[in-house]
């Protein structure tokens, strides 16, 4: 048959099978899993109480305070900034991961915002709302790096420092994210700054004892 007639679905069909060929569903489970929590914890927590992030959210906010850069043209950018690195140093199967993933977050935040928020508002208990919001992003996004995904261009930025400088995950998250918490200390309050503090130094924590549970050298660690 002429390549030229063959139908489109059937194209479209063979790309998807390529794509998920190599992911099992242990992985996509994993993945999804992931991006939910995160989501759910961002959409429910953080976007209600003004505790932020540092890294790509943080450099964004940062962007758009003092450059008038709107969030909707400096994310893209900054993310895809992030993935072509990464790509360079981990390879196709990390990118192939990382729009899974990215597809997946903006999916179920997509679901989370058609609905109120479902938590209390942890406006008023701003440390509580710091932790909290720390242990959903921390594992939701740790689901996700355990299987080789990226939910954002920070997860992408810290698997290829700690690839690079051989650290340890938690090492480059906290390396980016206040890098960034600093800088931002030039129109955010120290206090808004000190509560996102505790946010990056949980999740961080938390992102890398998931990503390396189980694994021979956090088993060293404990010992």
């Amino acid at each position: 048959m002429d390549a030229s007639n063959t139908p489109p679905t059937s194209a479209f069909s063979r790309i998807t099978r390529r794509f998920f060929r190599d992911i099992t569903f242990k992985k996509l489970l994993s993945i999804l899993i992931g991006t939910a929590i995160a989501s759910f914890g961002l959409y429910n927590i953080h976007q209600r109480t003004g505790i932020t992030e540092g890294g790509i959210l943080g450099t964004i906010l940062l962007i758009n305070h003092w450059f008038g850069i709107s969030p909707s043209i400096a994310t893209p950018v900054l993310d895809f900034c992030c993935y072509g690195l990464a790509f360079h140093y981990l390879g196709g199967e990390f990118l192939k991961l990382a729009i899974l993933s990215t597809l997946s977050f903006s999916g179920f935040f997509r679901i989370w915002e058609r609905f109120p928020p479902v938590l209390p508002d942890l406006s008023p208990y701003p440390i509580a709302a710091a932790v909290l919001g720390a242990l959903f992003i921390g594992t939701g996004v740790g689901l996700v790096v355990r299987q080789g995904g990226s939910s954002s261009g920070d997860d992408a930025l810290a698997l290829t420092i700690s690839h690079i400088t051989r650290c340890r995950i938690s090492v480059a998250y906290l390396a980016t994210d206040l890098t960034v918490l600093l800088l931002s200390l030039t129109y955010i309050s120290w206090k808004r700054i000190a509560y996102s503090l505790i946010t990056v130094t949980i999740s961080s924590w938390l992102i890398d004892w998931i990503q390396n549970f189980g694994s021979p050298s956090s088993k060293k660690t404990s010992q």
